[in-house]
């Protein structure tokens, strides 16, 4: 789990960016490789705050092969894998395969996926397995629609949600939340930090409930929706936010390296 050697359950910040269906393989070879310059011209401290990207599945070879060659202090993952191993299943990529090109994550049960490919709670819970069964560490999303929000009031579904995703899971996993309001994503009107951190102080309780303290403090909660630089100190001065998955912005080189620089703002 990420946590700051020598500390007792100090997590390390997460900037993960989501390129979603965005960027060939010659264009994030590019952008990749300007992006971990721009962190390390500004003396960013990767071991205060890991900075990952998620490439579309084409580009993740090209991806690996620039990072281990360069010795890039960047992590990567995929947006997506299939529940099952192998097999006859036309389309769909397997989390062996996303291991075998040293993936570190993989996103699981994005808005995107639950709304235009029908993804259900079910679903979303055996591609959990399928990702630690891989010893992947699952990004796992969770958020409420504006209409969610009203029915439901704040934290009911996305809590639903978690508890549907970690269906079977059990001892000291790796994992991390994203919570994602979906009335916040690609809307430029991002939730307040104060809205951020009530959800993710209720999905912590969750993890505590469900797979006990210890890892319960040691997850990270990632908050999504609108984030950008001028925004993401707010956040991340909250407790129970450790990071954001960053969507349209992380395909901005220099606003992505500023939400990832995010150190600087939160004193500001």
């Amino acid at each position: 789990m990420a946590v700051v050697p020598g500390t007792a359950h100090k997590r390390v910040p997460l900037i993960a960016g989501n390129w979603k269906m965005n960027l060939d393989h010659l264009q994030a070879i590019a952008f990749a490789q300007k992006l971990a310059w721009s962190l390390k011209d500004a003396q960013h401290d990767f071991g205060t705050a890991e900075v990952a990207v998620f490439p579309p599945f084409t580009d993740l070879r090209s991806v690996q092969t620039l990072i281990s060659a360069d010795k890039l202090d960047l992590a990567f993952g995929a947006q997506d894998l299939s529940a099952h191993d192998s097999g006859a299943y036309t389309g769909e990529i397997s989390g062996a395969f996303l291991k075998a090109l040293d993936c570190q994550y993989v996103i699981i049960g994005h808005s995107e996926r639950r709304t235009l490919h029908n993804e259900t709670d079910e679903v979303v819970a055996a591609k959990v397995g399928a990702a630690l069964r891989h010893n992947l560490v699952p990004v796992i999303c969770v958020g409420e629609t504006a209409e969610d929000l009203e029915k439901h009031g704040p934290s009911a579904v996305p809590v639903a949600q978690l508890r549907a995703a970690l269906a079977g899971v059990t001892g000291a996993v790796d994992i991390v939340v994203a919570y994602e309001p979906v009335w916040a994503i690609g809307s430029g009107q991002a939730a307040t930090p104060e809205q951020a951190e009530q959800v993710a102080a209720k999905l912590r309780e969750l993890l505590v409930e469900l797979l006990g303290e210890d890892v319960a403090a040691a997850t990270r909660i990632l908050y999504g929706g609108s984030v950008k630089a001028v925004n993401i100190a707010g956040f991340m001065r909250e407790s129970n936010v450790d990071g954001a998955l960053v969507g349209g912005a992380s395909l901005d080189l220099d606003e992505f390296a500023s939400i990832s620089r995010f150190q600087k703002h939160v004193g500001t």
